[in-house]
């Protein structure tokens, strides 16, 4: 998690190894939209957030808000193994998402191979977990590759945004903030070791390794305001039946 400042200074050293990313049209950042499903009882979050060693999740990607009907989504399964993170997706129309999470009923157009094979992992999937949206999480996110090694991405978001209701990419973006407007949210994403040069300037500007779930930290705020909400019920009616 980094202040502005610290980001601003890491920018400077970025720009001479790293080229931004091609949605990043005139140095501007880009909108990230989601509905994360889970079951009835949050299973899959909590299951997360309990860190075991394999872990996985569901959610409907979009980079336009509001999405149209039409508009192409990502249907995404994010699975983490011991620390290594891997991700698939199908890629359809909203209105094909909505088909096929709530009926199975799967696009006309699947030619590829591959797009087939993910459908089946969905299916296996969505079999084993009765799946329903549970939370909405958006953000602006600015990108980075490697110019010499272009698996080296790194990813900085802002106005990381949540809630528990309207829970359709048909909305618009809006909500409660997960963090502050002067931090952004750095993710390495890098398969070999970290170049020398980040992590010579990590340690220059004091930017430690943190664990941070979006998703996770949406549900723990949902948690805690629940449970401040009934304690303070609780107390409302003791103190109703004490006078």
């Amino acid at each position: 998690m980094l202040s502005m400042d610290q980001y601003e200074a890491l920018l400077e050293e970025i720009h001479k190894y790293m080229d931004p990313d091609k949605y990043c049209v005139g140095g501007k950042d880009y909108g990230i939209y989601n509905i994360y499903y889970d079951t009835p009882d949050d299973y899959l979050i909590r299951e997360s957030i309990a860190k075991p060693y394999y872990k996985e999740k569901i959610r409907l990607r979009s980079y336009f808000s509001p999405a149209a009907p039409s508009d192409k989504v990502f249907l995404e399964i994010k699975k983490k193994v011991g620390g290594i993170v891997t991700k698939r997706r199908v890629t359809m129309t909203l209105q094909e998402s909505e088909d096929y999470l709530l009926h199975r009923k799967k696009p006309v157009n699947m030619e590829k191979f591959i797009q087939k094979q993910i459908f089946s992992e969905l299916d296996v999937f969505l079999a084993h977990y009765p799946v329903i949206p549970k939370q909405y999480i958006s953000y602006q996110r600015t990108a980075f590759f490697g110019k010499e090694d272009k698996d080296f991405r790194l990813t900085f978001d802002r106005q990381l945004t949540e809630r528990r209701y309207d829970l359709s990419l048909s909305h618009p973006s809006y909500g409660t903030q997960l963090i502050s407007p002067d931090q952004r949210l750095m993710e390495v994403k890098i398969a070999g070791a970290m170049p020398l040069w980040l992590s010579q300037k990590l340690s220059e500007l004091q930017i430690y390794k943190m664990s941070f779930s979006k998703y996770g930290t949406a549900y723990q705020r949902h948690i805690k305001t629940a449970l401040y909400e009934a304690d303070y019920m609780n107390k409302k009616k003791g103190s109703i039946l004490h006078v």
